[in-house]
C-alpha cells in the first residue's frame, strides 16, 4: 500500500474535527479546548483598576503647589483680606459694579445685534454692500479700542453741532452741540458697542458659513420659505459654531469695560483707582475689583454651559448631564458599589 493510500485510509477512519478545535503551531495536533467549569463563582472576582502611576505623581505635584499658592494668600497679611472684605460690598463699589453690568448689556445689545446685520451685509450678492461691510470691519478691528474711545469723547472737535431733520427744508428734529451730546457713557456704548459689532459680524459670519449648503437646498426643495430657512434651520445650527465664540467675546467685553476709566466714568475699575489714590490700599482695592470680575465671568461661563447644552440638540442624541446630575450621579455610583469591589 502506497503512502497516499495510507493518508486517505487514515482521514477515512479518523473522528470528524471539532470545529471549535485548533492546531499546535509546532506539531500541527489537534487540541481541543479545555471546558469551562460548570458552577464558576464569579462572586470572588476582584475588579482592578488600570494603574497610572504618572498621572498620581502629578496630581500630588499639583495639588502641593495649589496647597503652597492657597497658603501664600492665607498667610501672607500683605493681601490684607479685612480691607478687601471692607470694601467688596461699599455702595460705592457696588455703583460701579452696576455701571459696568449696564455698559457691558448695552455694549453686547448694540454690538451682536449690529453684528448680525454686517454678516448678512458680508453675505449678501450686492458687491456694494458687501463691501461696505467688510470695510466698517476692516476700520474697527484695525484700529485699537482705546484710540476709539478718545476719538468718540472728543467728536466735538471735529464737527461743533449735532442736527437731524429732513434735508433740503429748514425742518429741524435736533440741533445741539456735540460735547453736550457726547456724554462719557455714551462715548463708552458707541467705541465698545462698534468695536465689538466688528469681530460679532465676522464670527456670526462664520457660524453661518459653517452650515452645510445641503440642508438649505433641501429645505428650498420642500418649499420652505427663506424666513424659516434662516431661522428654523440655518441659525440653530450656526448657533452651536458661534456661542463658544460669542461668549468668549461678551467676558472680554466684561473685562474691556475697565478701560473706559480713560473718559472717567465711574465704573467699577475707575471707582476701584479713586478709592486706592485716597487711602494708598492698593493692592486691597484691586483685589475687589478682581474678585467681582471672576463673579461676572463665572457667572457668564455657567449661562455658556446651559445655552450651548440647548443648542446640542440637534447633534448628540443623549444631552450632556448638568453638574448638578453629574454630582448626583457619582454619589449614587458610589453609595451603590459592593464592599471590597473597586470600580
Amino acid at each position: 500500500m502506497t503512502p497516499s493510500a495510507v493518508s486517505t485510509e487514515t482521514a477515512r477512519h479518523a473522528p470528524a474535527a471539532d470545529p471549535a478545535a485548533g492546531r499546535d503551531s509546532a506539531t500541527g495536533a489537534v487540541v481541543m479546548p479545555c471546558p469551562p467549569p460548570e458552577h464558576e463563582d464569579l462572586s470572588r472576582l476582584r475588579v482592578v483598576p488600570v494603574r497610572h502611576p504618572g498621572r498620581v505623581v502629578l496630581a500630588v505635584v499639583v495639588g502641593l503647589l495649589v496647597a503652597a499658592v492657597l497658603y501664600s494668600f492665607v498667610t501672607n497679611p500683605r493681601w490684607e483680606w479685612g480691607v478687601v472684605a471692607q470694601w467688596f460690598f461699599a455702595e460705592s463699589i457696588i455703583r460701579g459694579l452696576l455701571e459696568t453690568l449696564k455698559l457691558t448689556a448695552i455694549s453686547g445689545a448694540l454690538g451682536f445685534g449690529l453684528g448680525l446685520v454686517l454678516a448678512l451685509m458680508r453675505l449678501s450678492p450686492s458687491g456694494l454692500i458687501s463691501g461696505v461691510a467688510w470695510t466698517f470691519s476692516w476700520v474697527f478691528r484695525s484700529t485699537p479700542l482705546l484710540v476709539q474711545l478718545l476719538l468718540w469723547y472728543n467728536l466735538g472737535y471735529l464737527y461743533e453741532r449735532v442736527s437731524l431733520g429732513i434735508p433740503l427744508t429748514d425742518v429741524t428734529f435736533v440741533d445741539a452741540r456735540t460735547s453736550t451730546l457726547m456724554t462719557p457713557m455714551l462715548a463708552a456704548i458707541l467705541g465698545l458697542g462698534l468695536h465689538q459689532a466688528a469681530y460679532a459680524a465676522e464670527l456670526i459670519r462664520g457660524g453661518i458659513l459653517s452650515v452645510d449648503q445641503g440642508q438649505v437646498e433641501a429645505a428650498s426643495a420642500l418649499g420652505i420659505p427663506a424666513r424659516d430657512r434662516s431661522l428654523r434651520i440655518v441659525m440653530p445650527q450656526a448657533m452651536r459654531a458661534i456661542l463658544p465664540t460669542a461668549f468668549n467675546e461678551i467676558i472680554g467685553l466684561v473685562k474691556g469695560t475697565s478701560i473706559v476709566y480713560v473718559l472717567a466714568h465711574a465704573e467699577l475699575f475707575f471707582t476701584v483707582q479713586l478709592i486706592y489714590g485716597r487711602t494708598q490700599q492698593v493692592l486691597p482695592m484691586l483685589l475687589v475689583a478682581t474678585v467681582w470680575y471672576v463673579v461676572i465671568t463665572s457667572l457668564l461661563s455657567i449661562g455658556q454651559y446651559y445655552i450651548e447644552r440647548h443648542y446640542s440638540k440637534g447633534a448628540v442624541r443623549t444631552l450632556p448631564p448638568t453638574p448638578l446630575q453629574s454630582l448626583r450621579a457619582r454619589l449614587t455610583r458610589h453609595r451603590s458599589a459592593p464592599k471590597g469591589a473597586l470600580a
